[in-house]
């Protein structure tokens, strides 16, 4: 990955999709407290995705360099089911046996002093898809950032991210159920603002495109009627919030929302609300591995169809414990709701509940392998599905390592 000599483009890249607060912060007062360790807890506590930095590439005077920074990150796993399974993440271990979840390429680079390019794309035994391709500014006046092209939208917490920084091996049900199995995303642009209040506060807007069986369920789906006006786009608001309570504890909590047209009319539209919560815990002292975070994330859904108004929400928490520098134990409980007459789900008729448990080894920086278990409860189906996985990934090239 290249980052031009400016801090604030610095940041951006670092983030990733949280790209757009850290110019924002590398521009602000010298007298704002936020202090360098408020700044390595701010991209902990707000992604899990972000890239390690790196020195701004030197290029010769005229010259234009023709090599981007790739890399890529393989995710496979053994799966054995009790039943038949629901999994709802595209890249979800979904069959008894291996399963190849995705063999990403990640391509980074630098455009020019105003611009850099972002795109991933992901393999998988049944073809290539574009997951994201998008540009973003890196010279914006006034602590703004804009993005444009195909991108996962920022709504919540997990959405932005990639399975490769997920905690646990698979997506949580209500994003699937209501984003879909590639979570929220579409072409379109992106402005994203950090307000000069004492404390980190970020406000993020985009406006995308509707369609998407897997990428915009809950709107126009995989039935696009078209776009024929400004209310047939998706549009998607976010607050970030970051507070370090010590030098050990710090605080994130969102705040997001989505509306769009569904395809049970052009009339018709869909509202996804959400908060999201993480606490995180990491001790100053020198040599102490120990990370504790807990996370929470809940959303909750109306939609308009003919004749009725649906609504139904859902949400997760999680704990995760780091113990040992190559060890980690977390468990995570969810809950979502179902509704009568859902075109979209029609058999989601009540509560479904899932319990997840894993163990995590990081062999080095770059492998990582987890033991999972989970136990699944619909209330339409007569017995729990219970299932159990053995996680692998590794990643090779200019991808940042993960926490190690």
């Amino acid at each position: 990955m290249h980052f031009e000599s400016r801090p604030l483009t610095a940041l951006g890249l670092a983030f990733g999709l949280w790209a757009a607060a850290a110019p924002a912060l590398a521009q602000a007062p010298a007298e704002a407290p936020v202090d360098d360790q408020d700044v390595a807890d701010i991209l902990d506590a707000l992604t899990h995705d972000a890239p390690a930095p790196q020195a701004a590439p030197i290029r010769p005077q005229g010259a234009q360099s023709m090599n981007p920074d790739l890399s890529f990150i393989l995710d496979g796993s053994l799966a054995g089911f009790s039943r038949t399974p629901d999994q709802r993440g595209g890249h979800d271990p979904s069959k008894n046996g291996f399963n190849l979840q995705q063999l990403e390429l990640s391509v980074r680079s630098v455009v020019d002093p105003f611009w850099r390019f972002d795109g991933n794309l992901v393999f998988s035994q049944y073809g290539v898809e574009v997951e994201e391709a998008y540009a973003t500014t890196t010279a914006l006046p006034h602590d703004l950032q804009l993005r444009a092209g195909q991108f996962l939208t920022r709504f919540g917490r997990l959405n932005p991210t990639h399975p490769h920084a997920w905690e646990f091996v698979d997506q949580p049900l209500v994003l699937g159920k209501f984003f879909g199995g590639e979570g929220n995303r579409g072409l379109g642009t992106e402005l994203s603002w950090l307000s000069p209040l004492p404390w980190y506060l970020e406000v993020v807007g985009s406006a995308t495109e509707a369609g998407g069986a897997s990428t915009a369920r809950s709107f126009f789906g995989g039935q696009d009627l078209g776009v024929q006006g400004p209310l047939d786009l998706q549009y998607t608001g976010a607050i970030k919030q970051f507070f370090p309570l010590s030098d050990a504890w710090s605080l994130s909590w969102g705040l997001s929302g989505a509306t769009g047209p569904n395809s049970s009319g052009r009339s018709n539209r869909s509202d996804i609300y959400g908060t999201d919560l993480y606490l995180k815990y990491r001790p100053a002292t020198s040599g102490d591995p120990t990370v504790i975070g807990l996370t929470c994330e809940a959303l909750a859904r109306r939609r308009q169809v003919p004749g009725a108004v649906l609504g139904d929400m859902g949400g997760y928490a999680s704990a995760f414990w780091k113990f040992d520098p190559s060890w980690a134990v977390a468990a995570r409980y969810e809950s979502v709701t179902g509704t009568a007459n859902d075109p979209l789900d029609p058999e989601w008729t009540g509560g479904r509940q899932r319990a997840s448990a894993n163990l995590t080894y990081w062999p080095s920086e770059f492998t990582r392998i987890r033991l999972q278990g989970s136990a699944d409860v619909r209330r339409w189906v007569s017995e729990p599905t219970y299932a159990a996985m053995l996680a692998f990934e590794t990643v090779i090239g200019a991808h940042g390592a993960h926490a190690f």
